[in-house]
């Protein structure tokens, strides 16, 4: 079994292995790098498919709402065309540049949140070995496909990486961080989503 939640738009645009047909089961998040609406898929083997839609449905699922089916179906549709596979090269690109960024400052990339009042949202997480409470985590994890939906490319993610580092080592630095936030509003507002 194996969940592709979070790399599903890369293993379709070929820029990740794909578990099959190594699984008898996989499962998937309908957004994430797949840039549709909230939902998920589960694909298996013939011989499991009867056994799962039972535990499924009419249980676990509730009515159907044809609105999210249609979004879904939309979201697919859009990874089945070549120009997804651009934007799933651009996340892997996007994602190694902020990375090195990151690096390039002293920061550690599994561990360590001013980031929010400047606009950078980022979702707070354990790292290996915490000792924290999942409630207090001391990490945080940084995602490239919802930039690289807006347009960015690796030049902006040198420029996040760099934001991001301004705030960590200058939290407390009210002119620094309005500095940074008006930097973030000039990144997104140059950079609208379009679909």
């Amino acid at each position: 079994m194996a969940d592709i939640s979070h790399i599903a738009g890369l293993i379709i645009a070929k820029c990740h292995p794909s578990p099959l047909p190594f699984t008898d089961v996989v499962t998937t998040t309908t957004h994430k790098t797949l840039r549709g609406p909230r939902g998920a898929i589960i694909m298996c083997k013939k011989k499991y498919a009867s056994a799962i839609d039972k535990m499924v449905f009419p249980g676990m699922q509730g009515g159907p709402h044809e609105n999210n089916i249609a979004g879904i179906a939309v979201a697919l549709k859009e990874a089945s065309r070549p120009d997804f596979k651009k934007y799933g090269q651009q996340i892997v690109k996007n994602a190694k540049t902020l990375a090195q960024a990151l690096k390039n400052k002293g920061l550690n990339l599994v561990s360590g949140n001013a980031l929010e009042k400047v606009g950078i949202y980022v979702n707070k997480n354990m790292i290996p070995y915490d000792t924290r409470s999942p409630f207090n985590t001391s990490g945080i994890r940084l995602g490239t496909p919802a930039l690289t939906t807006r347009g960015f490319k690796e030049r902006e993610m040198k420029i996040i990486g760099e934001l991001i580092s301004q705030v960590i080592y200058n939290f407390n630095n009210q002119k620094i961080l309005n500095k940074v936030k008006g930097k973030v509003k000039e990144l997104t507002h140059s950079h609208v989503i379009k679909r």
